[in-house]
This record gives C-alpha cells, sequence and structure tokens, in this order.
C-alpha cells in the first residue's frame, strides 16, 4: 500500500483525495466509505515527512529575524502584514475580555467531556483527531479519567501533553461562551468552525514537526507559558533564520502558518497549559 501511495505522490498522478482514500481502504478490504469520516488514510511519521514534503519558496521566512509581540494591531495591519505573509507573531492584548481566562482549567474540560459524553449513551464525540504525542492516552476518555492529583503530577505522575480538534457542536458552544474571534483577523476571513485544544503539564510538549491544515492558524494561551521554537524548512536553513524561540503568556495568542514552520512547543512554569486556537482562511 505505502508503494502505491510513493508512486502516485512521485509522479504528480491527479487522483483526488477521496478516490485514493477510497482505493487504499478496498485493497485492505476495508468499508470504502470510512474515508468519509478520517483525514487521514496513511499517516508518516515526523521525520519521513521532512523527505516527502514538496519544497517550497523561502520567501516566507526572507526577513524573518524574531517574532514581535503586538499589541492593539489593527485587522487592516495585520492583513497587510502577517495574516498571509508567513511572519508569525504574538499579539499580546486579544484575550482581555475572555471569561476562558478564569474558566478553563483541567477539571472543566474534564466535567464537559463527562456531561457531552453522557448525554451521547457513552459514547466518546468530542474529539475528531486526538494527538497522544509521547503519553501512552488512547483518547479523550484515557485523558478525562485520570484524577485531578495525577493531571497536576501531585502523586508523582509523569509529564504529559496532548492535543485534540474538537468537533462536537455541544461541546463547541460550550467553549465558544467563554471565547471570541480574535479583534485583529482580517474582516472577511471565516474561522474555522472547530476548535483546537493543546494542554499538558510542565516539562512536555510537542515535538518539532510540520501541519497539513491547509490556512494560518491562531492559538491562545489560557494557562500556563509555553516556549515556541520554530526552524524553516530544510531547504531554507541557509537562507532564513535557522532557528527562533518565544516564550508566549498566559492571555496572548500565537498567530503561526504551522504548513510553512516546523515547530515545537515546551510547557515551563508550574501549572498544567490549556491553549485554544483555530484556523482562519
Amino acid at each position: 500500500m505505502f508503494v502505491l501511495f510513493f508512486i502516485i505522490w512521485f509522479v504528480n498522478w491527479p487522483v483526488e483525495r477521496h478516490q485514493l482514500a477510497s482505493t487504499l481502504l478496498s485493497l485492505k478490504g476495508l468499508d470504502n466509505k470510512f474515508h468519509d469520516f478520517e483525514e487521514c488514510i496513511v499517516e508518516l511519521p515526523g521525520d519521513v515527512q521532512k523527505y516527502f514534503r514538496p519544497p517550497v519558496t523561502c520567501e516566507f521566512c526572507q526577513n524573518v529575524t524574531h517574532i514581535p509581540r503586538v499589541s492593539g494591531i489593527t485587522p487592516n495591519e495585520f492583513e497587510e502584514n502577517y495574516a498571509y505573509s508567513g511572519h508569525p507573531i504574538v499579539v499580546v492584548d486579544a484575550t482581555k475580555t475572555w471569561t476562558a481566562m478564569n474558566v478553563y482549567n483541567f477539571k472543566f474540560f474534564q466535567d464537559v467531556h463527562k456531561n457531552v459524553t453522557e448525554e451521547n449513551e457513552g459514547k466518546q464525540r468530542t474529539s475528531c483527531q486526538f494527538f497522544p504525542y509521547k503519553t501512552k492516552f488512547q483518547g479523550l476518555e484515557d485523558v478525562f479519567n485520570m484524577s485531578v492529583e495525577k493531571a497536576y503530577m501531585k502523586d508523582g505522575s509523569p509529564p504529559w501533553y496532548i492535543g485534540w480538534k474538537n468537533c462536537d457542536y455541544t461541546v463547541g458552544s460550550i467553549l465558544r461562551k467563554h471565547y471570541s474571534r480574535p479583534y485583529f483577523l482580517p474582516v472577511l476571513a471565516e474561522s474555522s468552525k472547530t476548535d483546537w485544544i493543546f494542554m499538558g503539564s510542565p516539562g512536555y510538549g510537542a515535538h518539532l514537526h510540520i501541519d497539513n491544515v491547509g490556512n494560518p492558524s491562531w492559538q491562545a494561551q489560557i494557562t500556563g507559558n509555553k516556549r515556541w521554537i520554530l526552524e524553516p524548512p530544510p531547504e531554507c536553513y541557509y537562507t532564513c533564520t535557522p532557528h527562533m524561540e518565544i516564550v508566549v503568556k498566559p492571555g496572548e495568542i500565537m498567530v503561526l502558518d504551522a504548513n510553512m514552520w516546523y515547530h515545537q512547543t515546551i510547557i515551563e512554569g508550574d501549572e498544567i497549559a490549556i491553549a485554544i486556537g483555530s484556523e482562519y482562511d
């Protein structure tokens, strides 16, 4: 199956994703309608992705030497300089009116997940994509079955970090009661209807990787401090700044085209870090 996938990629054979998915699933004897519900058919390791990713031009990172912190930036200024240029930025004043800053914590998400799961007769529907990173968690059920003591490592448990894409409208409506569209987004830009949530304890984070979500994204740090490490693609190492870092603090929003920049995160400090975000077009 991998050989077929490689041949299609190598010769740039114009096959639509749903057709490829249907064929691959049929070859494995699986229901070829399954692809309607899953985004990934072949999941490649991060190191392999580096070599199978098509090369990019380096214009997006050529003049980027640091990640600026700004406040009071208008939608027009943001659109002209950052929104679609690939230049990363941290906006420090975009969450001042959000109640999420005082509401979101591990127990809050645990309760929301439990209540929605019970309403749906035990079916786990609160995530449609789950990233365990280097933990042993199989899904949100495992995460929120943790005790608060274990989550905060008070019982000597190891550090942990996970991320998930919420596709449950009930959960989404609860989450969005406590945050709003960032004021600086371009007027005509539309945000994704789904939320991305990242959560974890100090000492852990996401490995260096690149995303494939199609659009730039914003990520608001609600609790905890998160160090971001950015690197350009390998073909841009000698054209662009090879390494940049910034610590995003509670209340600040990181804006990044994660489809262009390799990025790694590390939770710092002494509290659980929670971040929520979305893509925009």
